[in-house]
């Protein structure tokens, strides 16, 4: 998810932006009056526009982004430290202009505010996915062991197990019955086992169409890395071609993950050797991160009163469907979902 606003402004939000515009404002870089939202999403972070003082505008440009990240919250230093493994790799992040680490607050360069959801169409897809994966690939390259956070069982697990906890039970408002338990844990054994027995590699997290960004020059612009860790080679492909936000014909995906598996056996990544396999594996990894977002869109929901993601349900829930029933240990998940679904009328939704 990318460049963030918090929820409804607080006190204390109000006093973090003083805060922030003070820091700024010894800076002597941007012009404190011509603040404004820069974009919103999911994080407790905040990202405002500002118009550069001209003369500094030939060194930084026209305008830079400056974020609000509250320590207690978010994690500056992993930002920081991602941002420079990207840009070793090659790929197109915000510098970083300036830094007050301790509060929180970075003054970044700007990517501008056209991201890949706002652009794509069936005539360009073909062209940004693979500028996408271009990028995904170098990031992929530069990967070692002990750098990032791994992604292991307990992570996998955790995950996934937001579905129950917000979208079955808080959502639906359904509890399930002891033998329901038991047919769901087995289909998280099927997807953790299938994924942790993918390869490693850098992995970004989030990376889709709002959280790329459409450049003249050196696309994409790559956003909202800060939660990267070392996990599974399909993770990141996964996030782009099962997009939450944006979804294609199953042709076109198919033909879009063989170009990567081509291009990443080419320069030495350790994806699977044969491609029915491989592809296996992105849908199994491409299941777990759905089954996680659909507990995350409906806690944003409940818990943190951001609504805006309940929309992207049907889509979510329509790859959910279709990949478990392409599989025998996966399709339990779609009779849960059935029975979910007559338990819960209320809700006025149809899966």
């Amino acid at each position: 998810m990318s460049m963030s606003s918090s929820s409804t402004p607080t006190t204390s939000a109000d006093a973090r932006l003083a805060q922030l515009t003070s820091w700024l404002d010894t800076l002597g870089l941007v012009e404190l009056g011509s603040r404004r939202p820069a974009s919103s999403d999911a994080s407790f972070r905040r990202y405002f526009r500002f118009d550069v003082v001209p003369a500094m505008q030939d060194k930084v440009g026209a305008t830079l982004i400056a974020m609000d990240a509250p320590p207690e919250r978010e994690n500056v230093p992993a930002f920081i430290h991602v941002a420079g493994l990207l840009l070793e790799a090659g790929a197109n992040v915000p510098a970083i202009v300036a830094r007050d680490v301790p509060n929180g607050f970075l003054l970044l360069s700007d990517l501008g505010n056209t991201t890949y959801l706002a652009r794509l169409n069936v005539d360009n897809a073909a062209l940004m996915y693979s500028d996408a994966v271009d990028t995904l690939i170098k990031f992929q390259l530069t990967s070692q062991a002990g750098v990032l956070p791994e992604f292991d069982r307990a992570f996998v697990l955790r995950e996934m197990n937001l579905f129950p906890e917000w979208f079955i039970s808080k959502h639906l408002g359904v509890t399930m019955t002891p033998a329901q338990q038991q047919q769901l844990d087995a289909v998280f054994e099927a997807i953790t086992a299938n994924v942790l027995a993918q390869q490693q590699v850098f992995m970004h997290r989030d990376f889709h169409s709002r959280n790329l960004m459409w450049m003249e020059q050196n696309n994409p612009g790559v956003l909202d890395f800060q939660d990267a860790v070392y996990g599974p080679v399909t993770y990141d492909l996964a996030s782009l071609l099962r997009d939450a936000y944006i979804q294609w014909d199953e042709e076109m995906v198919l033909d879009w993950v063989v170009r990567y598996w081509q291009s990443a056996k080419k320069v030495g990544l350790p994806v699977n050797p044969d491609i029915d396999s491989f592809y296996r594996d992105f849908e199994f990894m491409a299941l777990q991160r759905h089954l996680k977002i659909l507990g995350i869109f409906c806690r944003l929901h409940y818990r943190d009163g951001k609504s805006i993601y309940m929309g992207d349900l049907p889509t979510v829930l329509d790859y959910v469907r279709k990949t478990a029933n392409r599989y025998s240990a996966l399709k339990p998940l779609v009779r849960l979902l059935d029975a979910f679904e007559e338990k819960a009328p209320q809700v006025g939704y149809t899966f």
